[in-house]
């Protein structure tokens, strides 16, 4: 198949990924990526594009939709893949589908676009063009039923993912690695639930905790705290130091998206991939995935959080085999893109 795979681009973990998974299943992929439309040598110029970025609006905008609708005329492509179609409107799929009648145009969306967290804004173009898209991969459960309600055709579940090629175990005696050695570690950002007691009640008991993620969540958080403040500046780790920062860890720690109300997320993912032991929040839906005791551990309050760290932390042995299992588990049932995608083109060869 020709495929073309629409996004913002500037993520290693996103649309990037998605195209290279099309690519590893030996079909034909060309990219649209429109973080390029924003960027300016011009200091003011550039101010004024971040504004049309952030409220999506303007000539920016408009280029893009303008541009991607030539591209799509010009490859010809079987299947148009758009990732969070922030930016892209209702008429732009339209035109796409009325030049190329068999084109399948499928919208992924890795955020909740009905949280009422966000800004409307933001989804505006997005929701007017989910009646227009072939198939709607919803990335929660609870999303279905709602892009339902708001005029789309089909909806299927699209779960997150691990990627291979960036989520594997490191070895964790290279040099430079030392900085990442811990007993307990949480990357991720910053949401005002129980995360931050949950960190320090860690860190009280006595356990090396490192924290990671956006500094810009972060930094003014944990500069109140006494226990949390010596993770200042907090930094994001990508890459190869992401690999690092879990497989320095005896534990790893996932809390879920309030504002996503996430049921499940991608590092329950990209954790075990690195042959960590993962300790996340329990629910229903996590624990369809994974076999509690087994595969990952769970906690349902901050004493069990921190019962099962003891435990673990005193049981090496125990604690490798839980890593051992999910690791098995996630490549085992197919968690990683490459079978995500697998699964998308399924769906698209029924229509």
């Amino acid at each position: 198949m020709n495929i073309l795979v629409v996004g913002d681009g500037g993520s290693e973990i996103h649309e990037t990924v998605v195209a290279e998974a099309f690519r590893r299943l030996k079909h034909q992929v060309e990219v649209f990526y429109w973080c390029k439309y924003f960027s300016s040598d011009n200091y003011l110029i550039r101010q004024i594009r971040r504004l049309q970025n952030k409220f999506i609006f303007g000539p920016q905008v408009k280029r893009i939709n303008k541009n991607l609708v030539e591209k799509a005329l010009l490859l010809k492509p079987d299947v148009v893949f758009i990732y969070r179609g922030t930016h892209i409107t209702s008429s732009t799929i339209l035109s796409i589908k009325h030049h190329l009648p068999t084109c399948v145009v499928l919208g992924y969306n890795n955020d909740d676009p009905f949280s009422v967290g966000h800004p409307s804004y933001l989804w505006k173009q997005f929701k007017a063009s989910v009646p227009y898209y072939d198939i709607v991969l919803a990335y929660r459960h609870h999303n279905i039923k709602q892009f339902l309600d708001i005029g789309a055709k089909r909806v299927e579940l699209l779960r997150s993912w691990f990627v291979p090629w960036l989520n594997k175990p490191v070895a964790t005696n290279l040099e430079g690695n030392d900085n990442y050695q811990c007993d307990v570690v949480f990357i991720g950002h910053y949401e005002a639930d129980q995360r931050v007691d949950y960190l320090e009640s860690i860190v009280k008991s006595g356990w090396n905790l490192k924290l990671f993620g956006p500094g810009y969540d972060w930094d003014a958080i944990v500069l109140k705290s006494t226990e949390l403040q010596k993770q200042c500046p907090v930094r994001l780790v990508w890459g190869d130091d992401y690999n690092r920062a879990l497989s320095g860890s005896r534990i790893a720690l996932c809390f879920l998206s309030k504002l996503n109300r996430d049921t499940y997320t991608r590092r329950c993912f990209e954790i075990p991939a690195t042959r960590t032991m993962m300790l996340a929040e329990y629910t229903d839906d996590l624990a369809s995935l994974f076999v509690e005791g087994k595969d990952v551990e769970f906690f349902r309050t901050e004493e069990e959080m921190l019962e099962k760290i003891k435990i673990y932390i005193n049981d090496d042995k125990r604690c490798q085999a839980i890593a051992e299992s999910g690791y098995n588990r996630v490549h085992e049932d197919g968690h990683d893109v490459v079978s995500r995608m697998k699964q998308v083109l399924n769906w698209v060869e029924e229509i």
